[in-house]
């Protein structure tokens, strides 16, 4: 019995060593890993800052990843101080992760497509956007959906997925745009005449670019109009405006000088039998005119 005991006591106090030893080791290993997670945070957060024009959004984003993904080893390291087999634990954190992939592949999809959207700045805040069947002036972009405002005032949040897989086109990122106005006018009218008003006019408005030159030209001829047009720059936040008013002014202009813009017409002419020469009777008389054509 006490060759029993003392055995017993033996392991017992080399296992309280052992494990004492490990326990000391693991809580180092816990203090020293989470000040270095947080160091390693704020490294990374200050490093990705001295990227110009690098998004505020996924500095955090990066950083917080980086910071728990030390968290990770230093666990992982923590366990293997006590004899845990980490292999069996780094795969049961693999199948895991898996299966949480597999559960949030669509936000997951909209982080990626929100990430890719941050880097390379398809659009920024303030810009308006037209992507597939959302359009409207950018006013958040976050990693999971994008906020933005309607030109009638209303409120769209648009998943990253569908923005990131939809060809976008941005109406404010180059600073210049062209405009193309196409009135009709009538076929009598004088066309060298509506193309120096459209000139004249182009000339005085401020906001119309002289460089790219202004360029009027007869761009078709209607069933009853001859389409007169002119192609113009202008900075893009004054699109818009000059769109407007210049229309209004070229046709308070064409007034004033006797141009017309005429309404649709179509000429009629029947084959046959006038139809105003007389009623017809039932049977054949009806069959007989309704067999005249018109076109």
């Amino acid at each position: 019995m006490v060759m029993a005991a003392q055995t017993i006591w033996t392991e017992a106090t080399s296992l309280i060593v052992y494990y004492s030893f490990s326990f000391v080791g693991a809580l180092i290993v816990l203090v020293v890993g989470y000040m270095l997670s947080g160091f390693l945070e704020r490294s990374t957060y200050r490093g990705l800052g001295r990227f110009r024009g690098f998004d505020e959004t996924l500095r955090k984003f990066f950083a917080k990843v980086v910071r728990y993904g030390a968290l990770v080893l230093v666990g992982v390291t923590v366990l293997a101080q006590f004899g845990v087999q980490t292999t069996s634990i780094i795969a049961a954190l693999g199948a895991v992760g898996l299966a949480i992939g597999l559960a949030l592949q669509g936000t997951l999809q909209n982080i990626a497509a929100g990430i890719m959207l941050l880097v390379l700045r398809p659009f920024r805040v303030g810009e308006y956007i037209n992507a597939g069947s959302v359009a409207g002036t950018i006013q958040e972009i976050g990693l999971f959906a994008t906020e933005l405002k309607t030109y009638d005032g209303l409120f769209v949040l648009a998943p990253n997925s569908e923005l990131w897989n939809s060809p976008v086109t941005n109406y404010s990122r180059n600073p210049v745009r062209m405009n193309e106005i196409a009135i009709g006018i009538g076929y009598g009218d004088d066309i060298a005449l509506a193309l120096s008003i459209y000139a004249d006019l182009a000339g005085k408005d401020e906001r119309i670019l002289q460089d790219p030159p202004i360029n009027c030209f007869v761009s078709s001829l209607g069933d009853s109009a001859v389409i007169v047009s002119i192609r113009y720059w202008t900075k893009s936040p004054d699109w818009f405006s000059t769109k407007l008013d210049f229309t209004k002014a070229a046709k308070l202009a064409f007034d004033e000088n006797g141009i017309s813009i005429p309404f649709p017409q179509r000429d009629v002419h029947y084959i046959g039998e006038s139809p105003s020469s007389k009623v017809p009777s039932k049977g054949r008389g009806t069959a007989r005119q309704a067999g005249g054509s018109a076109r």
